[in-house]
Parts: C-alpha cells; structure tokens; sequence
C-alpha cells in the first residue's frame, strides 16, 4: 500500500508540474515555487526528486512510457495502416496542443543531457514505428511496394526534428498541430499507393486535430 501511495504521489507531482513548467516555463520557476504551488514542503517535494534536473527526467520519462503504451495501445486494434497513422497523428496532436516552444528551447539550453536523451528515445520509438507500419501498409496494399522503408522513416524523422528549431518556429507564424497536419498528410500521401491515396480521401473527414 505504501509503494502505491508513493508511485500515485509521485504522479502527482510529475503531472503538476508538467504543466507549471507549460505554463511558466522550465528555467523560470524555482524548486521553492514548484513546491508552494503543489501545496506541499519542499522537504516532502525532495522525499521523491533530488533536484530540478532529477524531476524533469522522471517528468519526461513518465512521457514517454505513457506515450509509447498509448501508441502500442492503438496498434493493437488490428487497424489497416492507414487508419493506425491516422488515430497515432490524433494523439500526437492532443499533445501538440499543449507544446511550448520555450519550454523546450530552455530545456535545450540549460539542460541538455536530459534534452539530448529524451529526443533520442522518441526518435528511436518513432522511427520503429514507422518502419513497422510502413510494412504494415505495404502488405495489406495501401502503401507503395517499391520504396525503401528505412530512408523514408529516416527522412520522416529529419523533417519532424527540422520543425522543432527555434528559428522555424520563429519564422513559420504557424501553431505546432497545423504544421504537424500538414506534414502527416503530406507523408501519406508520399507512401501510399492509389487505393492507398483514395482510402485516405474517404477518411479524411475523420481526421480531427483537436
């Protein structure tokens, strides 16, 4: 009991949190502040991170597994491969919704290490994915058979680390889940084949960035 008390706890504070460093970024909020806006003492906030760096690994970790279990939650649907892209893009815009660019230019700049691997393992899980439904697509017709697989989730995962910089963010004068459509719909329509493409069309109506 006392193992599930601390766990839900600590996904208390990792969600709180989350969202005070959406709200008031990474470098502008203190451990003292964290602390005062979750109600507790600092000394009980330090019973479960040691330090600012220690909570927002264990912040980006818990995303990530939360995400990865989302995503292999949906692949398990026996869907086609079209309609898996499509309900995978509906979860990474929910999640698009609440990005912060500064946000993570701070965690780029002031914390690296945590940054540098946190993109690595959401490049690594992308890339898998794509691969995987990429065969996917392939087998069942909807994808183009004569395309190599690994260059495309290569080049899928440039594109999505390429829209994350701080000068096209800057520059694009474009919210993240409009450009994050706009790429995805591109992407379908660069590997799928025409049934593939005119499936795509029925469904589009369903594609809901909300």
């Amino acid at each position: 009991m006392e193992n599930n008390e601390s766990a839900e706890k600590l996904d208390f504070i990792l969600n709180e949190t989350a969202e005070l460093f959406r709200k008031y970024g990474i470098r502008s909020i203190s451990m003292d502040d964290i602390a005062r806006e979750l109600g507790m003492s600092k000394k009980t906030l330090y019973q479960f991170v040691s330090s600012k760096a220690d909570l927002l690994e264990k912040g980006f970790q818990k995303f990530h597994e939360n995400f990865v279990m989302s995503v292999r939650e949906i692949c398990n649907h026996n869907l086609n491969a079209i309609d898996e892209l499509l309900e995978v893009s509906k979860l990474v815009n929910v999640e698009y919704k609440k990005y912060n660019p500064s946000g993570v230019f701070d965690l780029q700049k002031y914390y690296p290490e945590i940054f540098n691997k946190h993109i690595k393992e959401e490049k690594q899980f992308t890339y898998d994915m794509i691969i995987q439904n990429l065969q996917k697509g392939i087998r069942q017709g909807l994808y183009r058979g004569q395309q190599d697989i690994e260059l495309v989730a290569g080049l899928y995962i440039q594109k999505v680390e390429s829209i994350h910089t701080e000068k096209f963010m800057n520059q694009a004068g474009l919210s993240m889940d409009k450009i994050f459509e706009v790429m995805f719909e591109n992407h379908i329509r660069g590997i799928s084949n025409l049934q593939g493409i005119a499936y795509f069309e029925e469904r589009k109506q369903q594609l809901k960035f909300e």
